[in-house]
């Protein structure tokens, strides 16, 4: 299958094409629009309005939970690495030494010589 770039697409495709994926997984899963909108307490005009590419984020987190598809997510957006000023923050926090409080090795002070 070949890649999309979305980049050459407008806002409204996108937006067109998400919500021809969101009704093909309905009907993959053999949903009415009417009993999705009932499980989720959204209006069925809601479930329309996603299916045809418009609505709200909360709204279509809402339909993807009850169609057991928020693992996609994941795909759909992964998460940011940590940048690399991160990185270096992190790596500062990070111990460079022993405290030497808990040594089973012989100290100076232990030594004969």
């Amino acid at each position: 299958m070949a890649s999309t770039d979305y980049r050459a697409l407008s806002d409204q495709e996108i937006a067109r094409r998400v919500g021809a994926r969101l009704r093909a997984l309905r009907l993959r899963r053999n949903r009415t629009q009417e009993d999705l909108a009932k499980s989720t307490a959204i209006s069925i005009g809601t479930v329309k309005a996603l299916e045809a590419g418009r609505g709200k984020l909360g709204s279509l987190i809402t339909l993807l939970r009850e169609l057991d598809a928020l693992d996609g997510l994941d795909s759909f957006l992964p998460e940011p690495p940590p940048s690399p000023l991160e990185l270096a923050r992190r790596q500062g926090r990070m111990r460079r030494r022993a405290s030497g409080k808990a040594s089973t090795q012989p100290t100076d002070k232990d030594s004969p010589w």
